[in-house]
């Protein structure tokens, strides 16, 4: 089908059909998406690094935060690991980075546009990006690397290949964007299937160098109105944050969020049973 980079389903039926857009291969004949998908609750967040939205002199501040989340970590290894993993580490327990959490699957980016239900009066969004296609605006040399593998995004150790560390990275005149999966770290990571982008530079912002770039993206704006049908559409098949988040904190937010009442017929609760579990 023909892209346009702002798509809006009108029904359940009309977003599935977007969410695999592109995503059968004739040269294998097996369904493998060249997207990977990033879930926001409201349509106008732009995709901004937490390391950005620190706001102040954040490019400066990026050697010290990830300096003093080696020094005070425990780990019983830590002398052995690169910057590229303990950048993965640090993003996944909440460090602000310059990396972008993104997934693999169109529904765990459907979990997240539509998880904070303090949102549902506003459109979500779904960012789908071509991470096939990312690779020809790479640098030689990244590019090299990913044919050599015939790989479509980089590991640690491709990574460590090509950059000492993260400041030897940021020496590169151009802005350009790496698609980057870590390793397992926990159940998280896999549950999410998930994958991270980074810019060559820590002030870029992804959407801004995505602008001339339509080969590379579509949106899908997300309905506040289909929301609640979204939300428990998800929950019926398992997509949810016991799944995402395992442990009692997922469990709780997912109970939390399951027994809330539909803000739109609140008033019909009042004498009615909510259906348990």
């Amino acid at each position: 089908m023909e892209l346009k980079q702002e798509i809006v389903p009108s029904t359940w039926f009309e977003l599935q059909d977007l969410l695999f857009t592109d995503s059968f291969n004739e040269k294998i004949n097996r369904t493998r998406s060249p997207y990977i998908y990033r879930g926001l609750p409201k349509f106008d967040y732009q995709l901004k690094t937490s390391l950005i939205r620190l706001n102040g002199p954040f490019e400066n501040l990026e050697f010290h935060l990830l300096r003093n989340f080696k020094k005070y970590s425990f780990s019983p290894d830590g002398n052995n690991k690169s910057d590229w993993e303990w950048l993965a580490i640090a993003q996944h327990h909440g460090l602000p980075t310059r990396l972008l959490d993104w997934t693999y699957s169109p529904y765990v980016a459907l979990h997240f546009a539509t998880a904070e239900l303090n949102k549902y009066h506003k459109d979500g969004v779904i960012w789908a990006l071509n991470y096939e296609n990312l690779k020809n605006y790479l640098p030689d040399k990244l590019q090299s690397k990913l044919n050599q593998i015939g790989s479509n995004s980089f590991t640690i150790d491709m990574l460590d290949e090509l950059y000492q560390n993260i400041s030897e990275l940021s020496q590169e005149k151009t802005d350009f964007v790496v698609a980057f999966e870590p390793a397992s770290i926990d159940d998280r990571i896999v549950n999410q299937y998930a994958i991270f982008t980074f810019m060559s530079h820590a002030n870029a912002i992804l959407n801004q160098w995505l602008i001339d770039k339509p080969d590379l993206y579509f949106r899908i704006r997300i309905p506040a109105e289909m929301k609640w049908e979204i939300r428990d559409k998800l929950d019926q098949v398992n997509i949810n944050e016991r799944v995402l988040f395992p442990g009692m904190d997922g469990l709780s937010k997912w109970l939390s969020r399951h027994y809330s009442p539909n803000d739109s017929k609140s008033k019909k609760f009042s004498n009615t049973k909510i259906n348990h579990l």
